[in-house]
């Protein structure tokens, strides 16, 4: 597997951990439960790192633009942006 692969993976993975965030928010706020933000949570957190991690990784083995590796990174912070990164640049992406 090569790394941009597995980038594309991890962003797929930290955009459904980020929509869940979503869903568990409102049941730890709302309805008192907060087992499942606990878990979710965690795990968003460390899919980001992963994220940022190879990201960066990605970005200095395939040589991205510094634009290009912002873009990445703000992708990650918008609902939905790792799935539209994924689908419009990564997928294409020869690497």
């Amino acid at each position: 597997m090569t790394l941009l692969k597995a980038f594309r993976y991890i962003a797929i993975l930290e955009g459904i951990s980020f929509l869940l965030l979503g869903i568990t928010m409102p049941l730890k706020y709302l309805y008192a439960m907060p087992s499942p933000n606990l878990y979710i949570g965690m795990a968003h957190g460390l899919l980001f790192l992963l994220y940022c991690g190879v990201g960066l990784s990605s970005a200095i083995q395939y040589q991205w633009k510094i634009g290009f590796s912002v873009m990445v990174f703000l992708a990650s912070l918008v609902p939905f942006g790792t799935f539209y990164l994924e689908a419009k640049y990564l997928k294409s992406h020869k690497g």
